[in-house]
């Protein structure tokens, strides 16, 4: 499936949660701040590992 190669599931990271690939960053946190309308340059302030590129791709 498209872009869904960059969603792990680990049981071993963060409880098994949905996951960035290669990060600690649960999907379920993007898909929530995004849902209460934090800006998506506030994000990537906060979460400076996500690169744009990836952040647009996954969304």
């Amino acid at each position: 499936m498209l872009g869904l190669d960059r969603i792990t599931f680990d049981p071993s990271i963060m409880g098994g949660q949905a996951c960035i690939r290669g990060m600690q960053i649960p999907v379920s946190l993007l898909v929530n701040l995004v849902a209460n309308g934090k800006p998506v340059e506030e994000i990537l302030e906060e979460y400076p590992d996500l690169i744009d590129e990836l952040f647009y791709n996954f969304l």
